[in-house]
């Protein structure tokens, strides 16, 4: 009895380092168009959310959630957020990414908390799904094979602010192509490269078809 105490303490010792991830992915009918392209630094105070996914039929809009906390690639349970470096991206820290999608573009935003107050995080979506190893995610999304900039990819940079939180969002007139778009990385320095201090998979969706 005592053994299994012990095993079941252990059990949820891990489960909270690791955190939850929640995902919801569902198109919803609606006739809202796109706004202006921004990215801040500014902070806030947030939480997280269940954990679900749903998905439903055709209509005029796509719109993706995906939730999740950071942990090492060692870790008992797996996470869709990695990271990679623990200083500056703490384990059980939080983060959230959202995609908006309808015939006028595509809107990206981001949320965190729980990262180094006032450090300048670069963030770009990925091709590819996160791994144990950095490079697992691949290179940029691109909306075209070309220069790396926010016009042609997917750029959120943000600085933690006091607490450690920050949001950042970007808006396309075009939307990502079917099993092209995976992970969010978030990179040392600002603006196209630096190392990536962490990873967290995102199931991006195509705009619905008009």
């Amino acid at each position: 009895m005592v053994a299994g105490v012990l095993t079941s303490a252990v059990a949820a010792a891990v489960l909270a380092a690791a955190g939850t991830v929640a995902s919801t992915a569902h198109t919803a009918h609606t006739g809202s168009g796109a706004s202006e392209r921004t990215g801040t630094g500014a902070s806030e105070s947030i939480g997280t959310g269940a954990s679900e996914r749903t998905g439903t039929g055709a209509s005029d809009s796509v719109e993706v959630r995906a939730e999740g906390r950071f942990a090492p690639p060692t870790a008992f349970v797996p996470s869709s957020a990695i990271t990679y470096d623990q200083r500056l991206v703490p384990a059980a820290s939080w983060i959230e990414v959202t995609q908006r999608s309808d015939q006028r573009g595509t809107r990206v935003s981001l949320r965190v908390k729980g990262l180094e107050p006032g450090y300048a995080y670069g963030v770009h979506v990925h091709q590819k799904p996160c791994g144990a190893d950095p490079a697992a995610a691949g290179p940029h999304y691109q909306n075209e094979p070309g220069p790396m900039n926010p016009e042609n990819e997917v750029w959120l940079d943000f600085t933690a602010g006091k607490g450690g939180s920050g949001k950042a969002s970007a808006l396309h007139d075009w939307g990502f192509r079917r099993g092209e778009a995976a992970a969010v990385v978030l990179h040392r320095e600002q603006g196209g490269a630096g190392d990536r201090l962490a990873c967290f998979s995102v199931p991006f969706a195509p705009p619905p078809v008009g």
